[in-house]
């Protein structure tokens, strides 16, 4: 595989911008290696500089549930283009797409627009805190809520400590106020709620976990999760970033019935355009300026490109069929990889929720971070090259999901299944 321009521009790169990457995960550290610079898409492919064409199961990390370039999110975006592409100012589609959620989503009567799934938890979590007048927050180890300060903590020593911070820059003051549980076990949420009964604001989680790669919740995790943060008079936020919209048109709180009192949107509902949100009940959302004492704003939130895209995605996503076809697509997927791993005699396991899926090298099963880290990232490593070299485009981590589009062929997944069997008897 020729990546001679590639390795140019990541030469260049590294002279001007942290790491030659604008988010760590793009600088391939996790496989090594140099990453493809992409020059365009198509429906279900891209091409590198190089001209080197991959099947692409990143998806923009979960956005572009459609495909590359839709043509009619292309020519919404012209249209609306051409009009201007910011103004600071009330425009009439980003009312149509609130409305849009509002309606998707039953436990959302209404929402505020931001430009990140950073922006919507940071935002989502001081709204918990401004709304009940306490000030800690419990996350879960491998849950990644976006690089907000106080979201940027990991569990200490013994499971009542507090966390402590994994990024450099944040004050150990913001350990104090964010404690850290286990996901998939409920027992050490009800061990932090009957520390401190009275200073827990919410819990934030991703109700399928995605930033650990795909773990889907155990069987009455989150209904115990809504019961726990419901007897304690703490906030549930459900972070829907990845999910919302994903693996079902009301996200996962339609698909396993919970209804959270704050969720967090992001991706989708931009249709690969930055984009972020935050809602809920009227009453909590009312606690946001101008009605209310908890300030949030943002210059481009709402702006017509971003609501233009992600408008015309969430009406394509109505559609009769979508999910049926994304559920059969990925459906295929999962099961053709599972049978080339079984064949090739290569322990792994593979995790998915509707079109969002890891292939972990690890024999399973795979349903806690302690699991997830059992995974074999060296091997992981070299298959992902494997793969790359043969055309497709994976997650270049272990530790993250590959998403279906609805672009994807039957044909695609087929030759993507012949090329994992290729690829995996090539390692040896």
């Amino acid at each position: 595989m020729n990546q001679t321009r590639s390795q140019q521009l990541f030469e260049q790169a590294q002279r001007y911008i942290p790491g030659g990457v604008n988010s760590p995960v793009r600088s391939f550290r996790a496989v090594t290696g140099t990453p493809p610079f992409i020059a365009r898409g198509q429906g279900s492919h891209v091409w590198d500089v190089d001209g080197n064409e991959y099947i692409d199961y990143l998806g923009s990390w979960g956005p572009l549930v459609l495909g590359h370039a839709h043509p009619t999110v292309v020519e919404a975006l012209h249209r609306a283009a051409e009009g201007g592409t910011s103004f600071g100012a009330p425009v009439e589609l980003e009312v149509e797409l609130a409305r849009t959620i509002c309606e998707a989503l039953p436990s959302v009567d209404s929402v505020r627009l931001v430009s990140s799934g950073t922006e919507a938890c940071m935002s989502a979590i001081r709204l918990a805190r401004a709304y009940t007048g306490r000030s800690k927050v419990i996350k879960f180890s491998g849950c990644y809520h976006g690089h907000a300060d106080g979201l940027l903590v990991r569990a200490g020593s013994g499971a009542m400590t507090h966390g402590i911070p994994t990024s450099a820059g944040v004050p150990d003051a913001y350990g104090a106020e964010t404690l850290v549980a286990d996901y998939n076990d409920i027992a050490s949420v009800e061990s932090f709620f009957q520390a401190w009964p009275e200073a827990i604001a919410g819990v934030i989680v991703e109700p399928v976990a995605g930033n650990m790669g795909v773990v889907p919740p155990a069987e009455g995790f989150l209904q115990s999760l809504r019961q726990v943060t419901a007897d304690n008079g703490a906030m549930l936020i459900f972070d829907e970033v990845i999910t919302g919209f994903r693996i079902a048109y009301g996200g996962a709180q339609t698909l396993y019935g919970i209804t959270p009192d704050i969720t967090c949107l992001g991706k989708i509902i931009g249709g690969g355009l930055p984009v972020g949100a935050y809602g809920g009940r009227r009453d909590i959302m009312e606690m946001v300026a101008p009605l209310g004492p908890m300030y949030q704003a943002g210059t481009l939130s709402g702006n017509p490109l971003a609501v233009t895209a992600g408008l015309t995605t969430l009406t394509e996503l109505q559609k009769a069929g979508t999910y049926e076809k994304l559920e059969s697509l990925a459906t295929r997927l999962a099961d053709g990889i599972t049978q080339a791993f079984a064949q090739a005699e290569v322990p792994a396991t593979l995790n998915r929720v509707g079109s969002m899926m890891t292939g972990f090298l690890n024999a399973g099963p795979v349903d806690v971070l302690a699991q997830v880290e059992q995974s074999n990232t060296e091997a992981y490593g070299r298959y992902f090259h494997a793969m790359l070299e043969r055309g497709v485009y994976l997650a270049p981590s272990q530790f993250e999901a590959g998403f279906v589009s609805l672009a994807h062929s039957e044909e695609d997944i087929d030759r993507t299944v012949a090329i994992a069997a290729e690829a995996l008897g090539s390692l040896g």
